[in-house]
């Protein structure tokens, strides 16, 4: 690896959507206000204290959390240049790759043209084209669906053609079957960020999605860091969506979570045994499970159930590691909205070789932990970012 850098390894958790407050520009996109991690703070009292150790109550004001006198790492936050706020966009950005220009989105549901040419091109009919809530479009349509047999698809603030169906009704393989014709329709066709299967089971009145999630999404249209690490020959291990989200470009290796639990249990077994390289992983939970639901309670207890797990997890770390937790967008479930928030995101990072309570202040592009990670194992520059490896570290970058 052809590096000065005094990290061998390192760890990226993206905790999805866990944002610190509203971006500059967050009135263009209805998200004034929004905080997520401050609204709740500021309705459930949470018990956070390895989070509040890295320094998360010196990015944002916390209620009930005062700020460590002493944090054991590297804290600040970061903002989004890219136009939009979804999941693709963030993890592009945080990957050193900016949009010039947002994904479409479809407010009123798809075109009737192309919605017609969809149901030609996989022989059902549809249910839905409207812009829904996922869990909630299950409870309403999900009876129709099962008399039926017509997929039900929906839409977001987000880029997003999502196709929900009952694995009874619909078995999981015909579902990805008939996303993958929607991928070639919308995102080859029409330039859509993804494509998401929405499998389920249950009756009516106690559906529940399952953890045969998969996302199509669009491959980015440039290099990022995790194609300059392929090349380079350096192991990127992938956990949860990451594969998905970088349509599997640069990825060695992936490891599929069907929770947030199991996800840090991945995590903990690539700090016992991963080469040295990057282990980068997304805990979707936060997001599909709470935030999208406006779900304050439960969004809370996953903070609680994720900083226990931390707790666990950094005494793990090696003396050459790098860990590093920040998020993609925010999903503020305090608000009406169930759709993402354009928010600030924090960066924590920690290590033995971490300098211990340095601010890193307010970063202007997510683009900088790509382009810390590229200095890291000696890829970089990229196109975006400033790295902040010397700030973390106390050398001559």
């Amino acid at each position: 690896m052809a590096t000065t850098s005094p990290f061998r390894r390192a760890f990226v958790i993206v905790v999805d959507s866990l944002g610190v407050g509203e971006l500059p520009d967050a009135a263009a996109y209805g998200d004034q206000g929004s905080n997520t991690l401050g609204n709740i703070a500021a309705q459930v009292p949470l018990r956070i204290p390895n989070l509040q150790a890295l320094g998360i109550s010196r990015v944002i004001s916390l209620a009930g959390l005062p700020p460590a006198d002493a944090p054991l790492g590297a804290y600040g936050r970061m903002a989004e240049v890219s136009p939009g706020k979804d999941s693709v966009t963030g993890h592009w950005e945080l990957m050193g790759l900016q949009l010039e220009e947002a994904f479409p989105t479809f407010p009123d549901g798809f075109p009737e043209g192309a919605m017609r040419e969809y149901e030609r091109r996989i022989g059902r009919r549809t249910l839905g084209n409207i812009v829904a809530s996922g869990t909630q479009i299950i409870d309403d349509l999900g009876p129709e669906h099962m008399k039926t047999g017509c997929p039900i698809i929906y839409t977001s603030a987000d880029s997003v053609f999502q196709i929900a169906a009952h694995e009874a009704i619909i078995p999981v393989p015909e579902l990805y079957r008939i996303c993958e014709i929607a991928y070639t329709q919308f995102v080859e066709g029409m330039g859509l960020g993804r494509v998401i299967a929405r499998p389920f089971v249950g009756s009516p009145g106690s559906f529940r999605r399952t953890a045969n999630r998969h996302d199509y999404a669009i491959p980015p249209y440039a290099d990022t860091l995790l194609d300059r690490l392929a090349a380079a020959g350096i192991p990127v291990l992938s956990i949860g969506k990451i594969a998905d989200l970088f349509a599997g470009r640069g990825i060695g290796a992936a490891v599929k979570s069907a929770s947030d639990a199991l996800g840090m249990d991945a995590f903990e077994r690539a700090v016992a045994d991963a080469p040295p390289g990057l282990v980068f992983g997304n805990l979707v939970d936060f997001d599909a499970m709470y935030g999208h639901r406006n779900d304050t309670a439960g969004y809370a207890a996953n903070l609680e159930r994720f900083d226990e797990r931390l707790g666990r997890l950094l005494p793990m770390i090696r003396d050459d590691d790098l860990l590093i937790l920040t998020a993609d967008h925010g999903n503020d479930p305090t608000t009406p909205s169930t759709d993402h928030s354009r928010e600030f995101v924090p960066v924590l990072a920690y290590g033995a070789r971490v300098r211990a309570g340095v601010n890193l202040g307010e970063r202007p592009t997510f683009a900088d932990l790509g382009q810390t990670l590229a200095e890291v194992f000696g890829v970089g520059p990229l196109a975006c970012g400033r790295s902040f490896l010397a700030d973390i570290t106390g050398a001559g970058s």
